[in-house]
């Protein structure tokens, strides 16, 4: 298991950043993969920060990522090769049929909701 944690700081304008940070409280700079569909992400960079013994990961999310369904990229630990997070989005047509599919569902049960109450009042009265 990794001795190192990560925890995302933010994604802002398309550049993904975390914290990386070791539970023993220090180590040497650490060194993790970033991938995509089994491909290394270009850019992937870590910096020092002004906290000791934690360092800022940063990466452009790739161009090829940002299309319809679920895209998912990995962060792994190098040397001990564990996963330190997952990055998953979803866009385009896939959200939108689901989304669509729910508001749908949504719309039967409120029908179904007002009719048992209209049912009751007429019941009751």
């Amino acid at each position: 298991m990794s001795e190192l944690t990560l925890t995302k700081t933010r994604l802002f304008e398309g550049v993904w950043e975390g914290v990386l940070k070791y539970e023993s409280g220090q180590g040497p700079v650490p060194k993790v993969d970033v991938t995509y569909l089994g491909d290394p992400v270009n850019g992937v960079q870590i910096d020092a920060t002004d906290t000791q013994d934690s360092w800022r990961l940063r990466f452009p999310l790739p161009k090829e990522s940002l299309s319809d369904g679920v895209q998912t990229l990995l962060i792994t630990d190098q040397l001990s090769g564990d996963r330190l997070e997952t990055l998953s989005f979803v866009a385009g047509e896939a959200l939108a049929d689901d989304l669509r599919a729910e508001i749908d569902l949504l719309r039967a049960e409120l029908d179904m909701l007002k009719r048992a109450f209209r049912r009751h009042c007429v019941e009751t009265m």
